[in-house]
């Protein structure tokens, strides 16, 4: 009973489309019209409203950090159940028809929430590869590749297996962003 409880309501809170709430209500637009189409925190950058695009960020980090914070104090061994769970409501939201973001964020939450030094380990990465390349979704590929390749190297092994299927998961979100970069047809992201 606890598996499937907490199973159902950190998917319900991942798949709160903050993204499509913010749009709606601060530019009275929708952000599947905008950009990308997408729902996540890049795409509400585009709207040009950097308080709708950060806004988007934080709330879609702390979506995935109160289930899986509260899973970690009170049912650890469910932690992995939590983040999943998070992470697939926010990438396959109920009320959207199961068409949602591509994850980053929420993952960003997930890894701070499990363990602070992994957020760092995927933001420093992230970073470096955003300000060499300009593109947002190749520096959350090799941001998300980070994570379990730092397990691999000095942590025990424990959890790569989890992460490693997380960036699979990422990779499988930005499939189209992949195409475009192999084809030299992605666009750079201003984040500033």
């Amino acid at each position: 009973m606890e598996l499937f409880t907490i199973g159902i309501v950190s998917y319900l809170m991942g798949s709160i489309p903050f993204g499509l709430i913010l749009t709606k209500i601060f530019l009275k637009k929708d952000i599947r019209e905008i950009g990308s189409g997408n729902i996540g925190a890049t795409n509400a950058l585009r709207t040009g409203n950097k308080f709708v695009g950060y806004s988007t960020l934080i709330l879609d980090i702390v979506k995935a950090v109160i289930p899986v914070l509260y899973v970690k104090v009170n049912f650890p061994d469910l932690i992995y159940v939590s983040a999943l769970c998070a992470f697939l409501g926010h990438v396959f939201p109920v009320w959207l028809k199961f068409k949602g973001g591509k994850g980053v964020a929420t993952y960003v939450g997930i890894l701070c929430s499990i363990n602070i030094i992994f957020g760092i380990v995927f933001g420093i990465c992230w970073l470096v590869t955003f300000f060499i390349s300009k593109f947002s979704s190749l520096a959350s590929l090799i941001g998300s590749f980070s994570v379990p390749v730092y397990l691999f190297l000095f942590e025990s092994a424990e959890n790569e297996l989890f992460f490693g299927i997380m960036f699979i998961l990422i990779f499988y979100t930005h499939r189209e962003n992949i195409k475009r970069l192999i084809n030299k047809e992605e666009n750079k992201t201003k984040i500033y």
